[in-house]
């Protein structure tokens, strides 16, 4: 039988891909209550909530998952089964300037949530490891950064490659991939973990790539593309993998990773230039965009592919992808243009 989470602590939920998830599960399953708690640092804001489906069912609760007791007070008044852990400090360029915020939030932060889990659900409970194996879930998001960089002939990265970071971002999702994964076979926390590709979609925060190449286009600045533009990224919309992810909790196998992939394999530069073409359709007058496009300096450390093998959650989980990277740009261009054009 399908887990059943009823009593959903969604960390960083107020970010890009949290609130859209947020957004999915109260939509999806009327059972379900969700707590979110975020520390609303620059990539979290609760604009990313509004409009939520049935939003009784929504605590937002503004702290910071290294807090211990405030985590161990909301898995005990909430009667938490179901742990969904987003929060991160994901900006690459970011985590080279200052790394001490990955290592702590990425690492510390998630230390945190297993210990207070493992201490409430196997402590507290009383739970066996076999009890809490039906009715508790740890669900951890990690990134397929963690694998490190792909050449132009080599395979999709599946769940058995060898990590191999390359940013400090990415080193700190390794460890904490790896602390998730200890804490399963030491004590028995019944946890999953997905790996995903680069998401993209609704609310996600200004200073991506694809966002930055839109608001740069409507603002008419230069677009900064790093380098000559032929890092290549797999491309997965946001509404597919909180899909995938709902998927993992329910039916995945304990214990496991899954990756979660679009099968949308682009350069960077390529990107820019179709967002450049369906801009200039809806404002012609500004038209060509593609003028605009600047390269700049590549970053230190810059993996130059990443593409996901998403053939496990094909396979056990029937989730393949509703969103080609065509149709899915197109509803992100319209979403961040209306908004945009609107202010």
């Amino acid at each position: 039988m399908s887990y059943q989470p009823r009593n959903v602590l969604v960390t960083g939920g107020a970010g890009f891909i949290g609130a859209n998830y947020v957004r999915h599960l109260l939509g999806a399953d009327p059972t379900v209550k969700v707590v979110n708690l975020d520390a609303l640092t620059y990539a979290g804001s609760l604009d990313n909530l509004v409009d939520l489906p049935d939003p009784e069912r929504h605590v937002f609760v503004h702290g910071d998952i290294c807090d211990r007791a405030l985590v161990e007070r909301l898995l005990r008044e909430h009667v938490i089964d179901t742990v969904v852990h987003f929060a991160a400090e994901s900006h690459v360029d970011r985590s080279i300037s200052g790394p001490g915020a990955f290592v702590r939030t990425n690492i510390e932060g998630t230390y945190t949530l297993l210990e207070a889990a493992r201490q409430y659900w196997l402590g507290e409970q009383g739970l066996t490891r076999e009890a809490a194996a039906s009715i508790r879930r740890f669900h951890h998001i990690s990134t397929d950064e963690v694998y490190g960089t792909l050449g132009a002939t080599d395979p999709a990265f599946t769940e058995t490659t060898p990590y191999a970071p390359n940013s400090p971002y990415s080193a700190s999702k390794a460890a904490s991939d790896h602390l998730v994964r200890a804490y399963f076979h030491t004590y028995g926390l019944p946890v999953t973990t997905t790996n995903c590709s680069n998401n993209y979609g609704p609310w996600q925060h200004g200073e991506k790539f694809i966002p930055t190449v839109i608001r740069s286009c409507l603002q008419g600045r230069p677009i900064p593309v790093y380098g000559d533009g032929s890092n290549i990224r797999d491309w997965l919309y946001v509404e597919d993998h909180c899909r995938g992810i709902e998927r993992v909790i329910r039916d995945g196998r304990l214990g496991e990773t899954y990756n979660i992939g679009g099968c949308n394999e682009w350069k960077n530069l390529d990107i820019v230039r179709l967002i450049c073409e369906l801009l200039d359709a809806r404002r012609p007058a500004q038209a060509p965009h593609a003028q605009l496009i600047s390269f700049v300096t590549d970053r230190p450390g810059h993996d130059w592919r990443y593409a996901i093998d998403a053939t496990r959650m094909r396979a056990e989980l029937g989730w393949s992808p509703a969103e080609t990277f065509d149709t899915g740009i197109v509803k992100t261009v319209d979403w961040y243009f209306e908004r945009m054009t609107s202010i």
